[in-house]
């Protein structure tokens, strides 16, 4: 049968020798072998530590080296633990596996990751050493007990509220030091609101002691009371583990501190941050990506290209790893406060013809193109001045209009 008799057969260039496609679910691997000198064909294994053994010895026994699987949820994570070590496993996006309409089983699925792999059609994702792992799962976790500590923050507000408490109306944060220990002393039932008042009170509030009574003075019940002890308790156990958390990243990180003090030379970045930025692009940038660009597509932070028939269509950004591009956009919230620099006078300058939204994209792309030249040349953040921003800006401007005025005929 050839390909003009059957136009859905596809003919591929074999590049890797041998190869296994492995289809990949929560109980089950689906494996498929091809290549020179050995006959396809395609197993099906359990996903227990024992099976992937015998999967492994498999594998070498008809001399397999090349592995393609698709990045199912966690379900990859045992089975790439497993084969990392003496194969060379390429982990697939799965958009980038479309199979054949129509015809969708696990068995057709590993055998056409496999055809891909043996043509050297797949392009494989991004998977950094262990130790990054490592430190990317705490930083992930980190943040989301932080955002529980944010929510905690919102409960006790409504249930202030509740309870006819406005000290949000009088104090510019409830978490703060004043704000404590007024709940606090409003945990304990107490009574003497004027004294608690005295107490607590500081010279530097806008609020007076009147204004501050006011505000405390409301119908706190047994109920309240409870609640609020409770998400004291559960804020307390939070920053606990938080704490523990951050002493283990600090151990991973003990040999890359000088490329997080470097990376805190970047208006907007944090040591916070840093450390954030370190866990999803890894320290060997250079060698994973290649060049600022293909790190800026990998992040999602870079315009999409997409044209048909001539006519560019829709620029959006493409798709990339949320986490880092989220990052990014915090980063560059960040550098937009900061006065006299160059990412500050950027944004001004693009939210103005642009808007902010794609204007703050624009200085978290500026901001990802630093981290990777830092980390490439181990050197601190360098970049124009605010007068020299300006002259560049006001030349790009006047080449700018002389060339409209050329294309209309006039010539200075």
């Amino acid at each position: 049968m050839n390909q003009e008799a059957n136009p859905s057969v596809v003919l591929f260039e074999q590049v890797v020798l041998r190869g296994c496609g492995l289809d990949v679910h929560e109980k089950t691997v689906v494996a498929t072998i091809d290549g020179e000198g050995i006959v396809r064909e395609t197993r099906t294994f359990d996903t227990y530590t024992s099976s992937l053994n015998e999967l492994r010895e498999w594998l070498q026994l008809h001399g397999v080296i090349h592995v393609a699987m698709e990045s199912t949820g966690v379900y990859w994570k045992p089975v790439f633990n497993i084969l990392d070590e003496g194969f060379k496993v390429i982990l697939v996006n799965a958009r980038h596996l479309k199979n054949v309409p129509g015809r969708k089983t696990d068995k057709k699925d590993s055998q056409w990751i496999c055809k891909l792999l043996l043509a050297g059609l797949l392009k494989a994702s991004f998977i950094p050493e262990e130790r990054i792992r490592d430190l990317r799962d705490l930083n992930r976790y980190s943040t989301k007990l932080t955002q529980e500590m944010a929510s905690e923050k919102n409960r006790i507000q409504k249930i202030l509220e509740d309870a006819n408490i406005k000290l949000s109306s009088v104090v510019s944060d409830t978490s703060g030091t004043v704000a404590t220990k007024l709940i606090d002393g409003l945990m304990e039932a107490r009574t003497d609101l004027e004294a608690l008042v005295d107490e607590c009170y500081h010279g530097k509030m806008k609020a007076s002691k009147a204004e501050l009574l006011k505000a405390i003075t409301g119908r706190m019940t047994h109920h309240h009371r409870f609640m609020l002890r409770q998400i004291k308790h559960h804020m307390a156990s939070l920053e606990s583990q938080i704490e523990v958390i951050q002493l283990e990243i600090d151990r991973l990180l003990q040999q890359d501190q000088q490329s997080v003090a470097l990376l805190t030379t970047i208006p907007g970045v944090s040591k916070l941050t840093a450390v954030k930025l370190l866990a999803e692009t890894g320290t060997k940038v250079e060698e994973t990506f290649g060049n600022a660009k293909r790190l800026a597509k990998w992040a999602g932070i870079c315009p999409g290209n997409n044209e048909s028939g001539g006519k560019k269509l829709s620029g959006r950004t493409t798709h990339g790893n949320k986490y880092l591009k989220s990052l990014l956009v915090e980063a560059a919230w960040a550098a937009t406060r900061t006065k006299g620099t160059y990412l500050r006078a950027k944004y001004d300058s693009m939210a103005a013809r642009k808007g902010r939204k794609k204007a703050l994209l624009i200085i978290g792309h500026k901001i990802l193109n630093a981290v990777y030249i830092i980390l490439t040349t181990q050197q601190s953040y360098q970049a124009f001045s605010v007068e020299e921003f300006e002259i560049r800006r006001s030349q790009t401007r006047i080449k700018h209009l002389k060339n409209e005025l050329k294309e209309l005929g006039i010539t200075a």
